[in-house]
């Protein structure tokens, strides 16, 4: 009997120690009052876009188009998607992804309420996979107020609000569980993200990734899943971004500029970290500069090592990217740098990417072997634009055109010399590609390769 009593009492003294529900306020309690002050500003958005059918090498090919021909190849199609967005401003400024209005000629906005609004995009942005709208004719709309992202903390916990699959408004909870994600799920790119547990299905792009004072710390963008469902990780695109997005919007842009750094580098690691002076692996280490680099004018140096931009510590070049864009264009940023294993402070101007030399871009007309092929000179603005690498040189392809594909051109490509003549502007190119007789050789630089193009005209 003994024994039964002292077990009894084992199993008892956790269950007094936890907190349970003793009144019907505490048996209510949950989301409710935070999802009703939210959900309104979250928004449904149906986008329409005219895309081009996409061709297949076969098709593009001159001997084997004849076999492959179809009807539809190369028509424009109507092609729908649908996504979720948020309120920022009473008179309707919306935040979404690129992935959802980028490329739309026509967008359908439809608030909590059933009110629908035509919208149109004032600035969008792909690498960032942001866009912000404008409705047409709103006024005195609920909106989310923007958080400080950089004080978001792991363990936080946090709503996902938006419409996956199209089924209406829905909210998922979850965690903050982990910060300072760069590269994306898809490992590459410009993103900078907060990483959540929170279900983020398809059509909650562009939806509300919200805090519990209602605030918006993040805007859902995708999901990293091996099964296809919800049960992965999600990413959310940092409030302090949206807000120079929406910086930008209200001062006219229509593209996002992002101030440049005219640098290469990469993460140290830990193989790196000692011979550096660090006692641990951080930071990005300084591997190639411009010479006309903001960087570079304020005293950096290759083989400098970049610890924390404005304070904040930053592990790869995706970190400081992001962290310069939230300074935005025309601010100081303080770096702090770590040289012979001795720690300093710099301050960089932030600029962006000078067009100079001009580029001079242009376009071979239809008497030319490759008419449709836009070139331009590489300049700054070039090199950021195709990310070339930092001592590119010469001519680069902006629009491969209709039949620079065939012969192998791609936009990005480099030309360094047509028929042994070295190319250093577009139109040298033009006149040596508007001859009309013999074989054509043409030198192109691809990321680390050299290729040798060769037709015949």
């Amino acid at each position: 009997m003994r024994m039964l009593l002292l077990v009894l009492a084992m199993l008892a003294a956790p269950l007094a120690a936890q907190q349970v529900p003793h009144s019907a306020a505490q048996m209510q309690l949950s989301f409710v009052p935070l999802v009703k002050q939210a959900r309104p500003a979250v928004v449904n958005i149906y986008a329409r876009s005219i895309v081009q059918s996409r061709r297949t090498p076969l098709q593009m090919d001159p001997f084997f188009e004849h076999f492959f021909r179809s009807p539809d190849a190369g028509r424009p199609r109507v092609q729908n998607s649908l996504g979720s967005g948020v309120i920022l401003s009473p008179d309707g400024i919306v935040v979404s992804n690129y992935h959802v209005v980028g490329m739309a000629t026509d967008i359908r906005v439809v608030l909590s309420d059933r009110r629908e609004f035509s919208a149109r995009v004032l600035l969008s942005d792909a690498d960032s996979d942001l866009a912000i709208l404008k409705l047409e004719g709103a006024a005195d709309l609920s909106f989310l107020a923007l958080r400080d992202s950089d004080a978001v903390e792991v363990g936080e916990l946090a709503l996902a609000i938006g419409n996956p699959f199209g089924v209406g408004q829905t909210v998922s909870s979850g965690i903050v569980s982990g910060l300072a994600r760069s590269g994306g799920p898809n490992g590459g790119g410009q993103g900078y993200f907060i990483q959540t547990d929170a279900p983020i299905n398809p059509g909650n792009s562009g939806g509300a990734l919200i805090d519990m004072a209602g605030n918006l710390i993040g805007i859902n963008t995708s999901i990293l899943t091996r099964s296809g469902g919800s049960n992965g990780i999600g990413f959310a695109i940092p409030a302090n971004l949206v807000a120079a997005f929406v910086a930008q919007a209200r001062q006219g842009e229509t593209r996002f500029a992002r101030p440049w750094a005219g640098l290469s580098g990469q993460s140290v690691d830990a193989d790196m970290a000692a011979p550096l002076g660090l006692d641990r692996p951080g930071g990005i280490i300084v591997s190639g500069l411009h010479p006309v680099s903001p960087f570079s004018d304020a005293g950096l140096a290759v083989g400098d090592v970049i610890l924390a931009v404005d304070g904040q510590e930053v592990h790869s070049p995706a970190e400081m990217i992001y962290r310069m864009s939230v300074i935005g264009l025309g601010g100081r940023a303080r770096i702090t740098r770590l040289r012979d294993g001795v720690s300093g402070e710099i301050e960089v101007l932030l600029m962006a990417a000078p067009e100079n030399p001009a580029r001079d871009a242009l376009t071979l007309g239809a008497h030319s072997l490759l008419p449709g092929l836009t070139l331009s000179r590489i300049n700054p603005a070039v090199i950021s634009e195709l990310n070339l690498p930092l001592e590119a040189e010469g001519i680069a392809v902006l629009d491969a055109g209709r039949y620079g594909p065939r012969i192998g051109l791609q936009q990005g490509d480099v030309i360094l010399a047509i028929n042994g003549a070295t190319m250093a502007e577009p139109k040298q190119a033009l006149a040596a590609l508007d001859r009309r007789a013999g074989r054509i050789e043409i030198m192109v630089q691809r990321g680390a390769q050299r290729l040798a193009l060769r037709f015949r005209s």
